[in-house]
């Protein structure tokens, strides 16, 4: 009788943890699947929204007046330039850009004042010879003395992350950009594939490519070529490439280093093709140091240009070009040589 009631007690104990320990179960796959079909929902969202804000449109836009200095903006394909570069990130990022798009600040992109969008460009920096491809889908910088505003990933593969600016030269790559005008007008989104929220996780690899110098005097150029440094080691290729395929006209990560000099940045007030107008500006500017006269040739026209410098100091710079700009050139920039 004892046994039997021990028995019956024993047996009712097992079935009880049974119970409990299905019901556990239960709830955790209850859980475990609610937690999935949130992710699931909330990942359609992402991928199924960000998709189609992230084409962007083709756009040049409207003359348009920042801190009280005009910007015009218009289709120039033999744009070039130099000046200070920056970089914007984290507070922009998931926002809209001036096109359109969903602004990525892992993505190789950046902004720029007056060129069509998308645009594709070539920026090098002229502090250490990195050069990177940069699409350019924003309006800015609108910091005086700015030229170009990169993401924050093209600014560490140009390697000026950590200081903030950089002296660069900006030009624009006027093949690539028709193709990309073309395709934006025809809401064509080839080679550019994926949100940027995906994209975020997978970070554009830099492969660095490096250019020799030129042959000197007297002596035989040979054929052009770089040596690329990808995942799989070193691949000697031709360059440049007389041809490219539609999907080259996006950024794809290349550093090419190329051999720069030491640069002299000033304050361009202006350039004249009339000596005398030129002469009056300067002596307007008497009060300001080290304030010259130029001439320089460009496509076979004489331009006297007014510039004070040499500077060393992008703040000394910066601060000079204030007082320019409150004296009325609205014209004055940052320039290298």
């Amino acid at each position: 009788m004892v046994l039997g009631t021990l028995g019956e007690v024993s047996v009712g104990g097992s079935v009880k943890m049974v119970k409990r320990a299905g019901l556990l179960l239960g709830v955790l796959f209850l859980l475990g699947a609610c937690a999935q079909t949130q992710l699931l929902v909330h990942t359609a969202k992402r991928i199924s929204g960000q998709d189609v804000q992230a084409k962007g449109n083709y756009k040049i836009g409207k003359p348009y007046k920042i801190k009280g200095i005009w910007y015009y903006p218009k289709v120039n394909y033999q744009h070039t330039e130099t000046g200070i570069a920056s970089w914007y990130g984290p507070g922009f990022h998931g926002k809209k850009t001036a096109n359109g798009e969903i602004y990525n600040q892992n993505a190789l992109t950046a902004a720029h004042r007056t060129l069509p969008m998308p645009s594709l460009v070539q920026v090098t920096n002229l502090e250490n010879g990195r050069s990177l491809r940069l699409t350019v889908n924003d309006r800015g910088p609108f910091a005086h003395g700015r030229v170009i505003d990169v993401s924050r990933r093209a600014a560490q593969l140009l390697g000026f992350h950590r200081q903030g600016t950089a002296r660069v030269r900006v030009t624009i790559l006027a093949p690539e950009s028709r193709l990309l005008a073309s395709q934006a007008r025809s809401g064509n989104t080839l080679a550019r594939t994926g949100s940027p929220i995906q994209r975020n996780t997978k970070l554009p690899k830099a492969m660095v490519a490096s250019r020799g110098l030129a042959p000197p005097p007297g002596g035989q150029a040979t054929r052009e070529s770089a040596v690329v440094q990808g995942s799989r080691g070193a691949i000697r290729r031709s360059a440049p490439r007389a041809r490219f395929k539609p999907e080259d006209a996006w950024p794809d990560g290349t550093v090419t280093t190329v051999v720069v000099g030491p640069s002299d940045m000033y304050i361009q007030v202006g350039a004249f093709t009339q000596f005398q107008n030129a002469h009056q500006v300067a002596a307007r500017l008497g009060g300001l140091r080290n304030v010259t006269v130029t001439s320089k040739i460009v496509d076979g026209l004489e331009f006297f240009r007014v510039r004070a410098g040499p500077l060393t100091d992008l703040k000394e710079a910066d601060n000079l070009l204030e007082t320019v700009l409150g004296l009325g050139f609205s014209d004055a920039r940052i320039t290298i040589e």
